[in-house]
């Protein structure tokens, strides 16, 4: 049996998989925890990640492995390979000045053609000009920005800072994949290249892309340095879907390393962003939409074509696959049903039971769930408000509905907003741990017109991470089977949407009730 391994470097935590490299079949996982916090040392990815190897049985029998990452985190590295201040993550909103100058020191519509997306305080390089404007003791110092699945990649390999690493701090070894750069902000589905100038306005430092280096594992390749230009920063080279990153260094965690009992390198599988990897782990295609709640909620679709939206509502990354991935967030998901079952005292379960309880549309109940402000649309200081209540249809059972309805229709609109891109749709796949509830489920398939499935419960970021891994290994994309939990049978009741449309326009337009 080959087996090859996955890694999800998320927010949170670091969780491993290793697979049957022939059918995609579970074998054993392990999983560490990452620390809380908008910003973070990278150090504690890697120690994380050591740990999470170690709770996944060791990869002694580790034919291949590849790493998928929270995207967007900004990774500063000296010359000597350090990082130069701990990594802003993807919700660290430091950076939301920063977007509006850059919007209009290049226009929307300019920004939207060049990078298929329009600067947010989540994108890299918001947090780049955040630096710049901030921190100027530490632009300084910076020889090189990767990202996170960047960082740890290279320190796989072997690099990393003088003194510690077993290659040293070779900045040219540094790569990518298209997804991840896809999310800096500076980097062009529509080209496949960087937009240098765009990394330029940000930093006011000239940048070039880096070679990659031996990409063997071995030493750097001809003409690479280990020291960039004084002035010019270095970003990772940009691999392509399947190709491979090199190898594991046996070494890389120190004497103990990590490598196959014969002996020879793991290899390592180009890596990608978390969205992108979760696209692969379940096998996505062109005309499935999958929503993803969670923390936040992600409406994302593979499509053959890139998307360029000068709202901002759609990003236009590119996937993990050659094709492209638009995607939309909503700040309000999972965390609307805990704060109305904790208004409500009950469990997530008896949330469920009250729910299916109601008829849809909840007697006219409707919550506009923008308990954090919201992203789509873009009313970072709206608030969530009910609609609709009178004596009659105040009830316990109205309100759960109302919740999982509102939470649903606020993703609904993100896909709206896909296929106002021209996005086709056949198929929509729903996961995160929410989606499990019954009555998600069934109210999901009420709410969008689309058949809905549920695949089984996993890690769909880690698994699609352990695709590249096999990818890279055979040379060719595995088709490993998706299991399916449920299919609830479509039953679109648009009234649901129709009131939900018209209390989330009063909410846009200033008005909390009429």
């Amino acid at each position: 049996m080959t087996l090859v391994a996955g890694v999800d470097s998320s927010t949170q935590s670091c969780k491993v998989v290793v697979l049957d490299a022939e059918n995609g079949a579970l074998i054993r996982e392990g999983r560490a925890s990452h620390p809380d916090g908008t910003e973070v040392h990278p150090e504690e990815w890697w120690r994380a990640l050591s740990e999470a190897f170690d709770d996944a049985g060791g990869l002694s029998d580790v034919s291949a492995l590849s790493v998928g990452g929270q995207q967007h985190g900004m990774v500063l590295l000296d010359r000597d390979g350090n990082v130069i201040r701990p990594a802003l993550l993807w919700n660290d909103t430091r950076s939301a000045g920063a977007a509006n100058d850059l919007i209009s020191e290049v226009g929307a519509e300019d920004f939207s053609r060049r990078t298929g997306l329009l600067p947010v305080a989540s994108f890299t390089i918001t947090k780049v000009r955040w630096v710049r404007d901030t921190e100027p003791e530490s632009v300084a110092k910076v020889a090189a920005v990767a990202l996170p699945h960047d960082w740890l990649t290279w320190r796989l390999r072997g690099y990393g800072p003088a003194g510690v690493s077993p290659l040293g701090p070779n900045l040219d070894a540094l790569t990518s994949d298209r997804s991840d750069a896809s999310g800096t902000g500076y980097w062009s589905p529509l080209t496949g290249g960087y937009d240098l100038d765009l990394f330029k306005l940000a930093f006011g430092q000239d940048a070039r892309e880096a070679s990659g280096g031996s990409l063997d594992g071995g030493s750097p390749q001809p003409g690479s340095t280990t020291e960039p230009p004084e002035g010019i920063v270095i970003l990772p080279r940009v691999l392509g879907p399947g190709d491979t990153a090199g190898r594991i260094h046996p070494d890389c965690f120190g004497p103990s390393g990590t490598g196959n009992a014969d002996g020879s390198a793991i290899l390592l599988g180009v890596g990608a962003g978390d969205n992108a990897a979760a696209a692969l782990g379940l096998g996505a295609k062109a005309g499935d939409v999958v929503v993803s709640v969670g923390t936040s909620g992600t409406v994302f679709a593979v499509d053959s074509a890139p998307a360029h939206d000068a709202s901002g509502t759609v990003a236009g990354f590119a996937d993990a696959s050659g094709e492209y991935l638009p995607i939309t967030v909503t700040l309000n998901a999972a965390r609307v049903l805990s704060s109305i079952a904790g208004v409500l005292g009950v469990d997530f379960d008896e949330l469920s039971k009250l729910a299916l309880e109601a008829e849809p549309g909840a007697g006219g109940v409707v919550l506009v769930p923008y308990f954090e402000g919201e992203r789509t649309p873009n009313l970072p200081h709206a608030k969530a408000s009910f609609h609709g209540l009178s004596i009659a249809s105040t009830t316990r059972p109205n309100i759960a509905r109302a919740a999982i309805e509102g939470m649903l229709c606020g993703l609904a609109g993100g896909f709206d907003a896909l296929r106002a891109q021209g996005l086709r749709a056949e198929r929509l796949l729903l996961i995160g741990g929410a989606v499990q509830n019954p009555a998600v489920q069934r109210i999901a398939a009420q709410v969008f017109e689309l058949p809905v499935v549920v695949p089984s419960p996993g890690e769909y970021v880690a698994r699609g991470a352990a695709v590249q891994a096999a990818w890279a290994l055979a040379g060719s994309r595995p088709d490993w089977p998706v299991a399916l939990d449920a299919a609830p049978e479509p039953d679109f009741k648009g009234h649901i949407i129709e009131n939900y449309a018209k209390a989330a326009a009063l909410v846009s337009a200033g008005f909390v009730g009429s």
